[in-house]
């Protein structure tokens, strides 16, 4: 049991403790989102930009620069989705869920592909590409890009794009040493 442990998370032994307070923390405030987001309730932006704002500056620290835009686009959403849930379509009802469209899941893909085409240039032009792993992040960041996106147009497939990135994030955050935001997305998944 202790070899599993000193596994997940082991690698913490030189981080700063602030960094580890500060991914807690966010994790915290991502897990309510998701709940009040289950839940269909207005508080998942609250949470949802205080934990990405922690994250951008984590991600930025360990050299995930995808998961990183993902995150300042996560907070942009957030303002945009608050904004979209609270508006009336009329004098007594708000936006509506609704299913996804063939033009909407189209505009998701060109999204995804668009997103993952601009974070490989970021990792490119900062001189940051490493291995598959930035190549994985890169995915990541499109898919999560487009979930997000539908998430604040109100669709209901959302979850199954996040969905999808988050399956994938897993083992790239236990690869990078990052458990607590491993155990995240496991708990996302």
């Amino acid at each position: 049991m202790s070899d599993i442990i000193e596994f997940i998370f082991g690698q913490y032994r030189g981080y700063e403790s602030s960094h580890i307070i500060l991914e807690i923390v966010a994790i915290i405030a991502s897990i309510l989102s998701v709940v009040f987001s289950f839940k269909n309730k207005i508080w998942v932006f609250p949470f949802g930009i205080l934990s990405t704002l922690i994250f951008v500056y984590l991600l930025y620290q360990w050299n995930l620069l995808g998961d990183m835009v993902i995150n300042a686009y996560y907070f942009i959403m957030s303002i945009y989705g608050w904004y979209i849930w609270t508006r009336k379509v009329d004098a007594t009802h708000e936006t509506p869920i609704t299913a996804t469209s063939g033009k909407e899941w189209t505009q998701s893909l060109l999204l995804l592909l668009a997103t993952a085409a601009g974070v490989y240039i970021l990792y490119f032009t900062t001189d940051r590409l490493e291995n598959i792993v930035s190549y994985m992040d890169m995915l990541t960041t499109g898919i999560f890009f487009a979930g997000m996106w539908l998430m604040a147009m109100r669709k209901l497939e959302h979850w199954l794009v996040l969905m999808l990135g988050n399956v994938i994030s897993v083992p790239l955050y236990f690869y990078k040493g990052y458990s607590f935001s491993a155990i995240l997305y496991l708990f996302l998944a």
